[in-house]
C-alpha cells in the first residue's frame, strides 16, 4: 500500500486537524494511505465519534427496571410486558435537509427506520419534530415544501404511520432547518439481533441497494458550519428509495426470524465504513472485506469511494459459517443483492482489498473507541442575565385579551398545522388510534391489551434563556404529553441540536442542557435509551437556538383508556391540575405580541411534575378523567381553545386563578 504525509490543505477537506492526523499516526505506526485517511476522516468526524459531547453525554442516567437496551446499539429497547419490547431512537438529518430538502427529510426517515428494523424489530410508528426560518420567507417555504414532501413521500410509501410531530419557525433557524425524526418498532425481548460481528470463519453479506457516489462524506459534511458555498454540497446528500427500503425490510426480518443471522448493522453515516469497523470493534474481533465484490451502480468507483459512499438501503450481515446460502434464498426471494464480500477473522483489523489487493489496514478500535475525546472549553456569555432580563419598558401596550388570544392562535408555531399532517398516512398498518385532540401519537400493541403513547418536544426559546432550566422543560413536556393520553412514561431518545462546539458559549449550551435533561429523567423516571447528537447548526457565524428534543415513550396498560383533549360532553368539570405561576420568558405571547426573547426560563419542581403524571396516569386508568391536555405553548388560554376546536361545539366557562407572580417583568 502506497503510503503519503498529507498536506493541511487536504486534511482540511477531510476534517482532519493536524493533532488528530498525528494521533493516527501514532496509532496505526505508520503514514495513512488516502483511502485510510478517508475512514478516519467520517469516523473521528463529530457526526460519528461524538468526540466533543462523548464527556457530557456519560453523565446521563441510562438504567432503569424496564431497560432493554441502552446507549451504544442502533437503537434503546424497553420492556413493555409479555416478553416483548419496544424498540425506539430519534435521529436527526438538518444538514442534508437545507442542502436538499426532499431528499435530506426523506433519507432521514428512511435511516431511522433502519436503525429500528436492524434490531430485529418492526417499525410501527414515526413522529417528527421540525424547525424553520420565518415562514415569510420564499426560502422557507421551500424547504417547509421539500422537508414534509420527504418525510411523507418516504413515510408513506414504506407503509409506517407517522402518528404525530410538532414545527416551530424562528428567523434563528433560516440557515439551519431542523429535521429530527423518530421511529418506534416492536420486537420479541429474546429475539433482538445487536450490530456485533463474532464467530471467526463466518461470513459477511453485503445486502440492499447498489453503492453508488451519493452521500460520500456525508458524515463530514454533517459536522461542520454552513457558508455561501453549503450549495455545492449537494452531491453529499443521499437519494432514498422506500420501495427498496420495504423490501430490505422484510426480507432482514425474515432473516433474523431464524438463527442464521449472528449480528447486523446498518449502512448509514459513514456507510460500510462505519458498518464493518463498529461490528468489528463491538465484537473484539477482525473484518476482512473484497470492496471490489460490493455491487455498484457507477462504474470505475475506487476503494475510497466504496467505503464512504452513504448509498441507502443498505445493510451489512454476519452470517454463520454453513448457512449462507439459506439467507441468499430468502434475499433473493425478495429480490435484493445479498454479496458474501467477506470474512470475521481473529485480530482487530479492519481488512480492505480491491480485487484481492489490500488497500486498507486498520485497527478498527483505532476507527472506534479511539477517536479523540475533547473536553472543550466552556462558559457561560458574559452579561446573559442582564441581557435577558424582561423589563416594563420592552413591552408593547397590551391588546384586549381577545386579540391576543386571536394572534396567539394564528402564531405559525401554533396554528393548525393540517397543511402538513395531511401529507402523512397516518393510519396505514391499522394500529393508530384515530382521534382527534391525541396529546401524544398512540398506537396499539397487537396482542395484547395495552398502548404504547409517543411524544417529541423541545423549545429553543426557553433553551436560548437558560438551556439547562429548558431541557428540564422539554424533558417534562415529552412525559406529560404522554402522561395526558394515558401512559405511564417509561425511557427516553435526544436528539441535541447546537452550534459550533468549539465556541466557549455554545459548548456552554450544551453541558447545561445534557445536565438538565439528566436532571429530568432521573426525576421522572424516564432514562435516555439513545439518540443522537447534532452540532455546528451554523450559518456565517450564527448559531440556532439550543434545541435539545426529547421523546418519550409511555405504556397504556389498558388501550380502551387513551384519552383526548376532546370534551366528552357538555356539563362536566374543567379542572387545572397544577399551579398557574404566570410566567412570561420565552413564551409564545412574548414573541407573537411584542417580538421577545427575554425574561427568565419558566421554573418546574420536577417531584411535582413526577406526582402530576401519576395522577393523570391513575386517574385516567380509573376512568375519573375523560379528557387531559398539557398547558404548553401560549399557555392556559390556547389550551383550552385548542379542546374547543376538537370538541364539536362544545364550549367551556372557566375562573382562571389568579397568577402568583408578576409574570418575570422587572
Amino acid at each position: 500500500m502506497a503510503v503519503i504525509a498529507f498536506d493541511d490543505a487536504t486534511l482540511e477537506r477531510h476534517g482532519v486537524t493536524r493533532e488528530e492526523y498525528d494521533r493516527i499516526v501514532s496509532l496505526m505506526g505508520r503514514e495513512p494511505n488516502l483511502t485510510e485517511l478517508g475512514l478516519f476522516s467520517v469516523m473521528w468526524s463529530e457526526h460519528c465519534s461524538y468526540k466533543s459531547s462523548r464527556v457530557h453525554l456519560k453523565t446521563l442516567p441510562t438504567q432503569g427496571k424496564r431497560v432493554v437496551q441502552g446507549p451504544g446499539e442502533n437503537a434503546g429497547a424497553v420492556d413493555i410486558g409479555d416478553g416483548l419490547a419496544a424498540v425506539f431512537k430519534i435521529e436527526s438529518h438538518n444538514h442534508p435537509s437545507f442542502i436538499e430538502p426532499y431528499q435530506g427529510a426523506a433519507t432521514g426517515v428512511g435511516g431511522i427506520i433502519r436503525d429500528i428494523f436492524t434490531m430485529g424489530a418492526r417499525p410501527i410508528a414515526l413522529l417528527n419534530s421540525l424547525r424553520f426560518g420565518a415562514i415569510e420567507s420564499p426560502q422557507t417555504r421551500r424547504i417547509v415544501d421539500g422537508v414534509v414532501r420527504g418525510i411523507g413521500g418516504y413515510g408513506n410509501s414504506i407503509g409506517i404511520p407517522t402518528v404525530g410531530g410538532e414545527v416551530m419557525f424562528d428567523e434563528r433557524y433560516a440557515g439551519n432547518p431542523l429535521v429530527n425524526v423518530f421511529c418506534l418498532g416492536i420486537a420479541r425481548q429474546d429475539e433482538i439481533v445487536k450490530g456485533v460481528a463474532s464467530g471467526v470463519g463466518n461470513a459477511i453479506y453485503y445486502v440492499g441497494a447498489k453503492t453508488g457516489r451519493d452521500g460520500i462524506h456525508g458524515a463530514t459534511m454533517a459536522s461542520a458550519e454552513f457558508d455561501e458555498k453549503s450549495a455545492e454540497k449537494r452531491p453529499a446528500v443521499q437519494v432514498g428509495d422506500p420501495f427498496m427500503e420495504k423490501l430490505l425490510l422484510e426480507a432482514c426480518l425474515e432473516v433474523m426470524k431464524t438463527d442464521a443471522c449472528v449480528g447486523v448493522q446498518d449502512m448509514g453515516a459513514a456507510g460500510l465504513t462505519c458498518a464493518t469497523s463498529e461490528t468489528g470493534s463491538r465484537g473484539g474481533v477482525g473484518v476482512e472485506i473484497d470492496v471490489a465484490k460490493v455491487p455498484q451502480r457507477e462504474s470505475g468507483m475506487t476503494p475510497y469511494e466504496i467505503m464512504l459512499s452513504e448509498s441507502q438501503e443498505r445493510m451489512l450481515l454476519i452470517v454463520k459459517r454453513g448457512r449462507e446460502k439459506e439467507v441468499e434464498e430468502i434475499f433473493e426471494k425478495w429480490d435484493l443483492h445479498a454479496v458474501h464480500i467477506g470474512e470475521v477473522t481473529a485480530d482487530d483489523k479492519l481488512r480492505v482489498k480491491h480485487n484481492g489487493v489490500l488497500v486498507v489496514e486498520v485497527p478498527n478500535r483505532a476507527l472506534t473507541d479511539e477517536a479523540p475525546v475533547y473536553k472543550r472549553p466552556y462558559a457561560e456569555p458574559a452579561g446573559r442575565l442582564a441581557a435577558n432580563a424582561l423589563k416594563k419598558s420592552d413591552l408593547k401596550p397590551l391588546a384586549s385579551p381577545k386579540d391576543a388570544l386571536f394572534a396567539l392562535l394564528s402564531a405559525p408555531g401554533i396554528a393548525s398545522k393540517r397543511w402538513i399532517y395531511r401529507q402523512y398516512d397516518h393510519m396505514v398498518r391499522g394500529n393508530t388510534f384515530a382521534l382527534n385532540g391525541l396529546s401524544a401519537g398512540v398506537v396499539r400493541v397487537k396482542g395484547t391489551p395495552r398502548a404504547l403513547a409517543m411524544s417529541a418536544d423541545g423549545n429553543g426559546r426557553f433553551c436560548e434563556l437558560d438551556p439547562r432550566q429548558g431541557a428540564k422543560l422539554a424533558v417534562a413536556e415529552a412525559a406529560r404529553n404522554v402522561a395526558c393520553a394515558g401512559g405511564q412514561p417509561i425511557g427516553a431518545t435526544n436528539c441535541l441540536n447546537f452550534g459550533n462546539p468549539q465556541r466557549p458559549e455554545i459548548m456552554w449550551q450544551f453541558a447545561e442542557a445534557v445536565a438538565g435533561i439528566g436532571e429530568a429523567c432521573r426525576a421522572l423516571d424516564t432514562p435516555i435509551t439513545g439518540g443522537n447528537v447534532s452540532l455546528y447548526n451554523e450559518t456565517e457565524g450564527r448559531a440556532i437556538l439550543p434545541t435539545p428534543v426529547i421523546g418519550v415513550v409511555g405504556l397504556v396498560e389498558d388501550a380502551n383508556r387513551v384519552t383526548t383533549r376532546v370534551f366528552p360532553a357538555a356539563g362536566l368539570d374543567v379542572v387545572l391540575f397544577g399551579e398557574g405561576l404566570g410566567e412570561l420568558g420565552g413564551s409564545e405571547y412574548l414573541k407573537t405580541l411584542h417580538g421577545l426573547i427575554k425574561g427568565e426560563a419558566p421554573s418546574i419542581d420536577l417531584a411535582r411534575e413526577k406526582a402530576l403524571h401519576q395522577l393523570l396516569y391513575e386517574s385516567i386508568g380509573a376512568g375519573l378523567v375523560r379528557s387531559a391536555h398539557d398547558c404548553a405553548d401560549g399557555g392556559f388560554a390556547v389550551t383550552i381553545a385548542e379542546c374547543c376546536f376538537d370538541s364539536g361545539g362544545i364550549g367551556v366557562d372557566v375562573s382562571i386563578p389568579a397568577a402568583k407572580s408578576d409574570g418575570g417583568v422587572d
